[in-house]
């Protein structure tokens, strides 16, 4: 009845919605995402790499085998691109948050079942920022992770700084921008905790590494990262491997 005076329709593909519902997009919509896929993959952050060349005997990337990703693994759901990036832009910046739950069980098919762990960290925000967009998503992913794993949320971290927009910033400059961002809070002892720690999106994991850096220097065993997506940078990286065409060549296929 609600539909009908009120009718509304899908916020990714526009048809109208049938049923009435709080969250403004349509089931199909909703299930197309699909889980990241690839034949080759980190052992430990999970990047996904177009072959096994960057990968060391142990199936590791140079970043991890060398140490500088303080974290264990890296778990994601899927690619940040097509609908599950426009879902994570709903969630996140129009502030729809009843789509936290079906986000959550994204984050709940991508994580191991074998693995135990003590506590969920959500990554936190500024206070400025937070008090903008009105909710932390990492904290509204954590407590639906926490409600179906029956696992205790813990705001470990505080941010100390405001930092720039990690998208709006590329490589090295993610890891410098938030450098010393997060400080443990003084009433939290994980000591000997394995900890899982959740974002939304992992593109070069300079937040989860600064992050992890102040975990483990708080006495934290293990820290797991996970997210809805991660950036895929596999179509990037084959670009830079296919040689450019030289005159010759551009000459020679206009000529057959």
């Amino acid at each position: 009845m609600l539909s009908t005076v009120l009718p509304a329709s899908c916020r990714l593909c526009l048809k109208p919605l049938v049923n009435f519902s709080t969250i403004p997009v349509c089931p199909k919509c909703l299930h197309s995402v699909l889980p990241l896929e690839s034949n080759f993959t980190c052992a430990g952050c999970r990047t996904p790499f177009l072959n096994s060349r960057p990968l060391d005997e142990n199936g590791m990337c140079l970043l991890c085998s060398s140490g500088i990703n303080r974290f264990e693994a890296a778990f994601s759901y899927g690619v940040y691109e097509g609908e599950l990036r426009a879902l994570i832009h709903l969630f996140k910046f129009e502030r729809v948050e009843s789509l936290a739950r079906p986000l959550g069980r994204l984050l709940l098919q991508s994580l191991p079942t074998s693995d135990v762990y003590d506590a969920i960290v959500p990554v936190p925000l500024h206070w400025r920022r937070r008090f903008s967009r009105g909710f932390n998503q990492a904290q509204l992913l954590a407590r639906v992770l926490g409600q179906s794993l029956q696992i205790p949320v813990r705001a470990a971290l505080r941010r100390t700084r405001p930092t720039a927009t990690q998208s709006s910033l590329a490589g090295i400059a993610r890891r410098r921008n938030v450098r010393g961002a997060f400080r443990i809070r003084s009433s939290q002892n994980i000591a000997g905790a394995s900890l899982l720690l959740v974002d939304d999106v992992f593109t070069t994991g300079a937040t989860a590494n600064a992050c992890a850096m102040e975990l483990k220097a708080a006495g934290a065993r293990r820290v797991t990262v996970l997210t809805i997506a991660r950036a895929d940078r596999r179509q990037w990286m084959q670009s830079l491997l296919e040689p450019a065409e030289s005159p010759h060549n551009q000459f020679a296929k206009g000529a057959k």
